[in-house]
C-alpha cells in the first residue's frame, strides 16, 4: 500500500506500520500524526477518503472521532478551570440550578469529568434530532435520576457526556460549546478541529461506516470476555442503555447531525488537528500556543476512577476527563492520557517523552478502547521513540 505524507528521520517504523494497517488490518482510509516536542514528525495518509468511495484520501481530509471528541472538550473544562471560571470541587447545579433535581444535588463538577456523576442513561432516549437541542439534552439529564450515588462509583457516560459537559460550558461561558471551541481552542491552535461541522467545511469529512476486520488476521482479535458480550446483548444493561441514550442511532455521515454539537460523540478532526491539540496540552506546539499549564496536566491526568466500569464492564482509568493507561486503554506509556473514538479513532499526549498523536479512520470496528489498527501505529512509535530520544 503507497502512502501519502512524510516522517522524520527515526520515526520510519510509523510508516512501515500505518502501510501495514492498510495491507493486514483492512484499513480503508486512515491518517496518523505524531508531534515531539511541539514539532510534527509525523504526517501520514492513505486509501480512500470514504469508506464506501474511491476518492483518494488527501492532505487535510477529516473524519468525525467519535468519542475522542470527548479528550477537547474535557480539556475545555479544565481550560475554563485554569481561567478560575469553574471550581472542580463546585457543585454542577452552582453553574446549573436545575441540574440539582431527582437526587443529584451534591454531584461535583470532577464526578462529571471523570465519569462518576451516575448518570450515563436516560430513561427516556432522546431522537437524534432531539439530541441536537442543546436545551432538549441538557433538560433531559438535568431531569434524570442517578442510577448510583454520584461520586460513589464509575462508568463511561457514552452519549450523556455530551449535554453534561456542554452544558457547563454554555452556563459558564455564555456561548454554545461549538462556538467555544472554535474559538478558544482550534482556532488559536490552527487547528482543523470541529464540534459542529461548518458547511463550509463539509467537503472535508470522508464518510465514515462499519468494517469487518479481514480473515487472515483472526488470530489476532482478542474475544471479549462473557460478560462483556452479555452486557452488550442485553436491552437493560446500563451497557446497552448508555450507548442507547439517542435512539435510533445517528446517522453519523448526515449533515444536519454532523452540524450538531455533541461533544461525547461527534467531532470532526484531521489526524494533525487532533495531534496537534494534544501537543499544545504538554507544550507548545509550532506559533508558540499552549493551551494547559503544567500543573493542570497534572490536574487532568490525576487518577479519580479506576477498576470494574459500571458502563464498559471491564476495568478502566479515568483522570479528570481523559483515559488513563491501563488494560482497557493501552496508550503510548504509564503517564500518557488520551481517548479514543469507538471503533477506531485515538488521540493522546505522553508529557514524559513530549509526545502526542492521532489517528483517524473512516472504518470503523466494534471495538471501543484498543483497536488493534491504533494499538499497531502506538508499539511502532514507542519503537521510533525508543531510539529517537
Amino acid at each position: 500500500m503507497d502512502v501519502s505524507g512524510a516522517v522524520a528521520e527515526g520515526f520510519e517504523p510509523v510508516r512501515e506500520a500505518f502501510a501495514r494497517n492498510f495491507e493486514a488490518l483492512g484499513d480503508r482510509g486512515a491518517a496518523v500524526a505524531v508531534y515531539r516536542d511541539g514539532r510534527k514528525v509525523v504526517d501520514l495518509w492513505g486509501g480512500t477518503k470514504d469508506v464506501d468511495g474511491t476518492a483518494p484520501w488527501e492532505r487535510g481530509t477529516a473524519q468525525i472521532v467519535r468519542s475522542a471528541t470527548k479528550g477537547v472538550v474535557a480539556a475545555g473544562l479544565l481550560l475554563l478551570h485554569q481561567r478560575g471560571e469553574l471550581d472542580l470541587d463546585a457543585p454542577v447545579g452552582t453553574y446549573w440550578p436545575e441540574y440539582k433535581a431527582a437526587g443529584k444535588e451534591r454531584t461535583l463538577v470532577r464526578h462529571v469529568l471523570a465519569h462518576r456523576a451516575g448518570v450515563p442513561v436516560l430513561d427516556r432516549p432522546l431522537t437524534p434530532a432531539e439530541a441536537a437541542d442543546p436545551d432538549l439534552g441538557a433538560a433531559a439529564v438535568a431531569a434524570q435520576a442517578p442510577v448510583w450515588e454520584p461520586g460513589t462509583d464509575h462508568g463511561y457516560h457514552a452519549q450523556t457526556y455530551s449535554w453534561l459537559t456542554g452544558e457547563l460550558v454554555r452556563r459558564i461561558t455564555g456561548r454554545p460549546v461549538g462556538e467555544w471551541i472554535a474559538d478558544e481552542i482550534a482556532r488559536p491552535l490552527g487547528a482543523d478541529l470541529w464540534l459542529g461541522l461548518p458547511a463550509a467545511r463539509r467537503g472535508r469529512a470522508g464518510r465514515v461506516g462499519k468494517v469487518e476486520a479481514p480473515a487472515q488476521t483472526g488470530a489476532l482479535r482478542t474475544r471479549p470476555k462473557p460478560a462483556v458480550t452479555a452486557a452488550y446483548a442485553d436491552p437493560a444493561s446500563l451497557t446497552r442503555r448508555a450507548f442507547a441514550a439517542i435512539t435510533p442511532l445517528p446517522d453519523e455521515n448526515d449533515a444536519a447531525y454532523r452540524a450538531a454539537a455533541l461533544p461525547a460523540s461527534n467531532g470532526i478532526a484531521t489526524a494533525d488537528g487532533l495531534a496537534r491539540f494534544y501537543a499544545s496540552l504538554i507544550g507548545e506546539v509550532e506559533g508558540g500556543v499552549r493551551l494547559l499549564r503544567p500543573e493542570t496536566v497534572e490536574l487532568a491526568r490525576g487518577e479519580q476512577s479506576s477498576g470494574p466500569d459500571r458502563v464498559l464492564v471491564v476495568n478502566t482509568r479515568f483522570g479528570l476527563g481523559p483515559m488513563l493507561h491501563g488494560t482497557a486503554s493501552p496508550l503510548l506509556s504509564p503517564g500518557a492520557f488520551g481517548h479514543p473514538g469507538r471503533g477506531g479513532a485515538l488521540g493522546l499526549a505522553d508529557p514524559e517523552s513530549g509526545t502526542a498523536f492521532a489517528y483517524v479512520t473512516n472504518g470503523f470496528r466494534t471495538s471501543v478502547t484498543a483497536d488493534p489498527r491504533a494499538q499497531a501505529l502506538l508499539r511502532a512509535l514507542r519503537t521510533a521513540t525508543a531510539t529517537t530520544s
